[in-house]
C-alpha cells in the first residue's frame, strides 16, 4: 500500500483559506470524509484545529479528530444560513464519523400551500412532494420560521384549522375570527377570491418581494422606542430578526451536493486508471453497483445504482425488496438482486431482437447484447438497457461468489466483475485468491469508493422509506373494527395509507369487508388522527 506514512503539514495550506463564510470538510488517511462543519470565517476556524494548544485542551473526541486529520477541503458560500443548508446536506450525504447532527435523514422545514384547496391554509413539512402544492424553503432557522409564520398568518387573516372546506360547525369550535386572526372564510366574512388574494400577498411575502411590510415594522419599532415603549420595541425588533432570518435569500442544496465539493474529480481520468488497475479489454464506462441493506430480519432491500462516464446515472437506479430469501442472508440476496436485474435486461434485448433471436440463439448471450447496441438505431423499436462494462458488488468473496454464480447461469460469465470490501477497501476478482490494493490516493480506488457509497446511501434511504411506510400502516392497528385482513385489503386497494386519507366514505365502503358503517368509522378515525 503506497500512501504516505508522514501526516502532511495542513497549516502551511491555511493562508489559502479566505476569511468568509462556508462549509469544511475532513478527510482522514484513507480519505474517508470524517468530519463536516461551517464556519463564518474559515481561515479562523481551520486554524483552530491545527494550533497545538487546541489538542492539548480538547476533550478526547474531539482530540481523536484532530489526530485523524489528513486532508481537508472547503467550500464557500453566502451567508451563514446557506453554511448550515449545505452543512446538514453533506452530513447526510458522508455521514462522517464524528459528527452527531443530521446523521439522521431529519430535514429542515419548508412552507407548505396546498393550491388546489377551497381555502388554502399554510403547514409546514419536512418532505416534499409532487402534489401540487407550492413549497417554500428549506429555511435553516426553525424558531424564526415559525415566528415569521404565525405572524403572517395574523397579519393576513389566514385560517390555521385542519379542515379542508371548513363551514359553520367548524367555526362554532374556533375562536380565531373572535380574536381577530382569522378572515373567517367559513362564514362568508369574505369571499374565496378575497381569501385567495390574501393566500397570493402571503406567498409574494414568503419569497421576500413585500419589504414594505417589514418596513412598516420598522417605522412602527422606532415609534415605540420614541415613546419610551422599550419592552415594545424589543419585541419588534426579535421579531424583525426573525423576519430577516426567515426572508434572507439561501440557495438549497439537494442530495448530491457532495459532488460539487471536490473540484480536482476527473471522472474519465479516474475511469481510464479504474481501467489500468483491473486490467479490462475496454473503459468501464457504465458500471452497475449492488448493496444489500437489511436490520433484523425484516424489510431485507437491495439497491443498484449505475454510473457511466465515471458520473452518477440517477435516472437509472433501481430498489429491490427481496423476495425469496427469509432473515439474514446477504449472499442469497445478492444472488437474487443480480439474477432479477440482468435476467431483465436479456428478456428486454431478446425482445428488441425481434425476428432474428431465432438466428441468434446460439450466440453468446453478452455478444448479442453488445451487436445489438453496436446495430439497432437509435429512438427505433422498444427500448432496452445495455449492459455494464463492469459489475461492482458491496462485500467481500462471499458476495462476490454469489454474484459470479449467477451471471454464470446467465450466460454473462465475460461480464467483468469485483467485489470491495469495506474495511480496508480490498478489490476482490474471480478466480484471483489475493485481493488488489489500489493506492489511498488513486482516483481508481475514489471512483470505486464514490458508487460504492452511492449503492449504500440508496439502499439505506429505501431501507427508511419502507419502515417509515410500515410505521404509517400500523396506524390501522389502532382503528376500531379494523381486522388484519380488512388492514390488507385496504391498503391493497388504495395503496397506501396516505391516499387511504383521501377517500370518500363511499370509495372505502366498496372495499371488501368493509361496508358503509364501518368505512365512516375508518374515514373519521383518519381525520381526527390527522
Amino acid at each position: 500500500m503506497s500512501f504516505s506514512r508522514e501526516k502532511p503539514d495542513l497549516n502551511a495550506r491555511l493562508h489559502d483559506v479566505p476569511h468568509l463564510p462556508g462549509i469544511y470538510v475532513m478527510r482522514d488517511r484513507l480519505n474517508r470524509v470524517i468530519y463536516v462543519g461551517k464556519a463564518r470565517d474559515l481561515r479562523k476556524r481551520l486554524s483552530s484545529y491545527f494550533m497545538p494548544s487546541r489538542a492539548r485542551k480538547a476533550d478526547l473526541k474531539t482530540r481523536a479528530l484532530i489526530d485523524s486529520i489528513w486532508d481537508f477541503e472547503t467550500q464557500l458560500v453566502r451567508n451563514e444560513p446557506e453554511a448550515l443548508l449545505l452543512e446538514g446536506r453533506l452530513i447526510k450525504d458522508f455521514r462522517p464519523k464524528y459528527n452527531i447532527s443530521f446523521r439522521d435523514d431529519k430535514r429542515f422545514l419548508l412552507v407548505k400551500v396546498q393550491m388546489a384547496e377551497p381555502f388554502p391554509r399554510f403547514t409546514l413539512t419536512r418532505l416534499k412532494k409532487d402534489d401540487g402544492a407550492r413549497y417554500f424553503g428549506p429555511f435553516a432557522h426553525s424558531g424564526a420560521l415559525r415566528t415569521t409564520l404565525n405572524w403572517m398568518n395574523r397579519e393576513f387573516g389566514l385560517r390555521v384549522c385542519r379542515p379542508l372546506n371548513p363551514d359553520e360547525d367548524d367555526y362554532k369550535h374556533c375562536n380565531n375570527d373572535i380574536i381577530k386572526k382569522c378572515s373567517a372564510p367559513c362564514i362568508g366574512r369574505v369571499t374565496q377570491e378575497e381569501y385567495r388574494a390574501r393566500i397570493d400577498r402571503a406567498c409574494e411575502f414568503l419569497e421576500g418581494k413585500s419589504r414594505d411590510l417589514v418596513t412598516a415594522l420598522e417605522e412602527e419599532m422606532k415609534k415605540a422606542a420614541a415613546r419610551l415603549d422599550f419592552e415594545k420595541a424589543a419585541e419588534l425588533r426579535d421579531m424583525i430578526e426573525d423576519f430577516k432570518k426567515t426572508l434572507r435569500p439561501t440557495r438549497t442544496f439537494e442530495r448530491g451536493a457532495r459532488t460539487r465539493i471536490s473540484s480536482t474529480i476527473d471522472p474519465m481520468r479516474d475511469v481510464a486508471e479504474l481501467q489500468e488497475y483491473l486490467g479490462l479489454e475496454e473503459p468501464p464506462l457504465v458500471m452497475e453497483c449492488f448493496d444489500i441493506a437489511n436490520i433484523g430480519t425484516a424489510h431485507c432491500v437491495a439497491s443498484m445504482v449505475r454510473f457511466k462516464n465515471g458520473a452518477p446515472d440517477n435516472a437509472n437506479y433501481r430498489r429491490y425488496r427481496i423476495r425469496i430469501v427469509s432473515g439474514q442472508n446477504d449472499f442469497a440476496a445478492m444472488s437474487e438482486v443480480v439474477r432479477r436485474r440482468y435476467s431483465r435486461i436479456l428478456l428486454e434485448g431478446r425482445a428488441a431482437l425481434g425476428e432474428d433471436a431465432a438466428d441468434v440463439s446460439q450466440e453468446n448471450p453478452l455478444e448479442a447484447m453488445r451487436r445489438l447496441e453496436e446495430e439497432k438505431p437509435k429512438g427505433v423499436g422498444p427500448k432496452f438497457v445495455t449492459l455494464p462494462n463492469l459489475i461492482i458488488v458491496d462485500g467481500g468473496k462471499g458476495q462476490l461468489s454469489s454474484a459470479t454464480k449467477e451471471l454464470q447461469r446467465l450466460g454473462l460469465h465475460e461480464v467483468p466483475i469485483i467485489g470491495l470490501a469495506k474495511e480496508n477497501e480490498e478489490v476482490y476478482r474471480p478466480d484471483v485468491e489475493q485481493p488488489l490494493l489500489i493506492p489511498h490516493d488513486r482516483g481508481a480506488l475514489k471512483l470505486l469508493q464514490r458508487i460504492r457509497d452511492e449503492a449504500h446511501r440508496w439502499a439505506n434511504g429505501y431501507h427508511q422509506l419502507l419502515l417509515g411506510r410500515r410505521v404509517e400502516e400500523s396506524i390501522l392497528d389502532d382503528c376500531p373494527g379494523v381486522s388484519q385482513t380488512r388492514k390488507a385489503n385496504l391498503l391493497r386497494h388504495f395503496g397506501s395509507v396516505t391516499r387511504l386519507r383521501k377517500a370518500t366514505v363511499e370509495e372505502i365502503a366498496k372495499v371488501q369487508g368493509i361496508g358503509k358503517g364501518l368505512a365512516e368509522e375508518i374515514e373519521r378515525f383518519l381525520r381526527e388522527r390527522g
